[in-house]
């Protein structure tokens, strides 16, 4: 059995996956793929409004309006959805789709969520503009919106454990267990705060690659291997999704940094410029935006093959990896 990678802390030792690969990226993605993807986040939306709306109001347990009124800022109206949608698709890929699996979906959306109304607080990356909108801490207050985060950091646990997810009790504690791995100290946490150290840490290209592994690639291989478990993927399966989400991650980081770097502010919806202003050491101010391009091709390139044995059944999946490395906003 392959070891599970979200057991601790990410494996930090160099690696072959930032190697260019000369493979072209195709610019035209099949109209199929957008439309999943925004279908994905149409049902997405739903269930978090009824999550974070009705069904909060209808417990007996009282609950504050404002802090509710931030969660919901912070959770609904935006976003392409794409973690959520990545654990829904390798869900699918083994024929499960079902309301337990959007559920687990919205829990890992929680995640990010609150990571993003943490991140953007004057005392960490201090923005002012998420997803073309006032940050929680703009349209509210800074202590409104760490309780915001920390309330909907909570409730991704509270949906992940209840049996309304799945009837299994081993499957949820296994799900609850990744996700905690993924989002602490070992993972999306700790990533963040050896982001925020920026020029204080090395800017060896190891280390690089070992902060976005736990700051962004967390969270995304355990979509991927959230999605798989939940589908019922054997050991094989579940080793070839959570590779599968780790190259995403890696992809989704380099073409973020990217984007600081060439992207515009008003397509992106959020300030551009930030890394190399705040001295962050990134791949890209490293090896250059030619390099970073062609890392990207062979990242999908490297997706590509992952996915072959499952033919047409991951063809989303293989779409959603040239969409990640392709990415305007």
């Amino acid at each position: 059995m392959t070891a599970p990678l979200l057991s601790g802390t990410p494996n930090c030792s160099p690696c072959t996956l930032f190697d260019p690969v000369p493979t072209p990226v195709t610019r035209e993605l099949p109209a199929s793929f957008a439309e999943s993807l925004a279908a994905a986040a149409a049902r997405v939306e739903v269930m978090l409004d009824t999550l974070l709306g009705e069904q909060l109001l209808a417990d007996e347990v009282a609950r504050p309006g404002r802090l509710i009124a931030a969660m919901r800022h912070a959770a609904l109206g935006g976003g392409k959805r794409l973690r959520p949608f990545l654990l829904i698709e390798a869900a699918r890929l083994f024929g499960r789709d079902d309301e337990g699996v959007l559920r687990a979906a919205c829990a890992l959306e929680c995640v990010h969520c609150y990571s993003l109304v943490h991140d953007d607080l004057p005392a960490m990356d201090d923005d002012d503009i998420r997803r073309g909108r006032p940050t929680v801490h703009r349209a509210f207050d800074e202590a409104t919106a760490i309780l915001a985060g920390d309330a909907l950091l909570t409730f991704a646990f509270d949906l992940l454990a209840d049996p309304a997810t799945d009837e299994d009790a081993d499957l949820r504690a296994g799900l609850t267990l990744d996700i905690a791995r993924a989002s602490g100290l070992g993972g999306m946490v700790g990533g963040q705060m050896l982001d925020l150290l920026g020029s204080a840490v090395s800017s060896e290209e190891a280390d690089i690659r070992c902060l976005q592994s736990m700051k962004t690639g967390a969270l995304i291989r355990f979509a991927t291997r959230a999605g798989a478990r939940m589908g019922g993927g054997g050991d094989k399966d579940l080793a070839s999704l959570t590779r599968f989400g780790e190259i995403a991650g890696l992809a989704f980081q380099l073409a973020d940094d990217l984007l600081d770097v060439i992207g515009d502010a008003d397509a992106l919806g959020k300030a551009t410029g930030k890394d190399a202003a705040l001295g962050k050491a990134t791949l890209v101010e490293l090896h250059g935006v030619e390099w970073t391009q062609d890392t990207l091709s062979g990242l999908v390139a490297e997706a590509d093959a992952l996915l072959e044995p499952y033919g047409e059944r991951a063809d989303i999946l293989r779409q959603t990896a040239r969409f990640i490395a392709e990415r305007r906003s």
